[in-house]
Parts: C-alpha cells; structure tokens; sequence
C-alpha cells in the first residue's frame, strides 16, 4: 500500500466546494471518480480542508490510500485525462502512510480578489468580485492588522459553524494592489488581492473578515472597531459575508518532517 500526497488546482465556479456532497458535485467526487475510472478502486481522498461553493484552490494538498503500482510520475496526466478542464492535478508524491493533509497542515493562505476598477474584467470575472465604488484601502489594511493574533474568531464565523471552538490564529495579513490594468486618467482603483494565512479557518470566516473590511473601505465602519467586533464574539457584530468567487485557497503548509 501507498499514501499520495499530490495537489489539485480548479476553478470553483460550478462545484459545490471540495467536500463530497449527495448530489455528487464536488471537487473530492471529481477526483475520486477519476481514480476509480483509472485504477478501479473505490476510495476516499483526504483534503487539507473543505472550501464553500465557487471557491477556488491553487494547490489544494489531498492524500489517498491506494494499491496500484502506477509509477508516481504517470498519475497526474493518467487523472488530468479524466478529469473536467477546469480541475488539474499538478503535482504528487509518495509520503509515509501516517501522513494526513488535513491533521499535518500548519498554515493555510487565503486570497480574495476585488476588482476595483470602474468595469468589470470580462477574462476574470469569474475568480474576481467586482467593487467600482471607492475604497479606502490604507483603512483596509489597518482593519487587517487588527485581526492578527490569536483569538475567538467567532464574530467572522458562519452561524452554522460545528466546530467545539473558535480560536485560530492569523499569522499575517496583506493587501496588494496592481494597477497594471487601470485606465490612465480614469477612476480605476486597480486589483486588490488581500492574503490571509493562519492556522486553520472556520466556516466563511474569510468571506465575513472580506465583507467587513469592504464596509471598512466603503466608510462604513471605522477600522477602529475590528477589535471591538473581534472581541464581541457575535456574528451579528461583524459585516456580510463576501462572495464566494472572490476566493482562493492559495497555499498549505507543512512541517519538512510531515512529507
């Protein structure tokens, strides 16, 4: 028997997150049909974690018990063949078989994407939120530097979350803006990609950190207040939840010993 370790990237747009779901449109069941479809054996993969509906991965860590023999070097192009377009596998490894993606990861990145300019780019609208309205991104980031630390994150949580605690850690948190695409002359404030990465993430707690800090540059909260909100440990205190499109899972890390 081996364990893989190997990573996917797709576009979201059309699944209903990573995490098999009944009706069979995710990610995981993807994946795992295609396994099936290449070495005819009925397994379940491993994810480092779930992401919501329409979000995408670069480089999501999955891991699977199998039998086959197929030398490591095939498998990417064996699953890439039967695969959809829009979820590839790039890389894989051969790990010790306690290896787990989810339990190992020490630090996951997100990024969310906002499109600032006065039009929407037609080439990336589906992995961008469109937001022409002025933002007061200096605000933004000290919003952000709020966050840091460890705390109970339950004010940024979905209230459906089942997770026994809400304490995480965010590690670090920024914001960059490229202007490459903004018209000159024009009210175009450029793409503003935020990267959060932590210890781990409950459920749309990305999603409600973006929305909040969107109302932050919008002006309507001060960037004072995240603490407050933060320390408040009520959902009902933090903004709305971003759209899903917006984000990506960006990165997962591990110790050098893990893999």
């Amino acid at each position: 028997m081996r364990n893989l370790l190997m990573k996917v990237n797709y576009d979201g747009t059309h699944y209903d997150g990573f995490q098999t779901q009944p009706q069979g449109n995710t990610i995981q069941d993807k994946l795992e049909h295609a396994i099936l479809h290449l070495t005819g054996e009925t397994l379940k993969i491993t994810g480092s974690g779930r992401t919501d509906a329409g979000v995408h991965a670069y480089g999501q860590p999955f891991n699977f018990i199998t039998s086959s023999q197929i030398p490591l070097e095939r498998w990417c192009l064996a699953l890439n063949a039967r695969l959809p377009q829009d979820i590839v596998v790039t890389e894989a490894w051969e790990v010790p078989l306690s290896f787990h993606s989810r339990r190992g990861a020490k630090r996951k990145t997100y990024r969310y994407t906002i499109n600032g300019n006065r039009f929407p780019d037609p080439f990336q609208r589906r992995w961008q939120h469109h937001h022409p309205m002025r933002l007061d991104i200096p605000a933004m980031e000290q919003g952000l530097a709020g966050l840091l630390g460890t705390h109970d994150y339950t004010s940024f949580a979905s209230r459906k979350s089942t997770k026994t605690s809400h304490v995480r850690t965010i590690f670090e948190a920024r914001l960059e803006v490229d202007r490459s695409m903004c018209r000159p002359g024009s009210s175009d404030q450029g793409v503003i990609h935020t990267y959060i990465t932590g210890s781990g993430f409950l459920q749309h707690m990305v999603r409600i950190i973006m929305g909040t800090l969107m109302q932050v540059g919008q002006g309507k909260i001060s960037a004072d207040r995240i603490p407050v909100i933060l320390a408040a440990c009520d959902r009902a205190a933090a903004g709305p939840t971003a759209v899903s499109k917006g984000l990506a899972l960006w990165s997962v890390e591990y110790d050098e010993n893990e893999n």
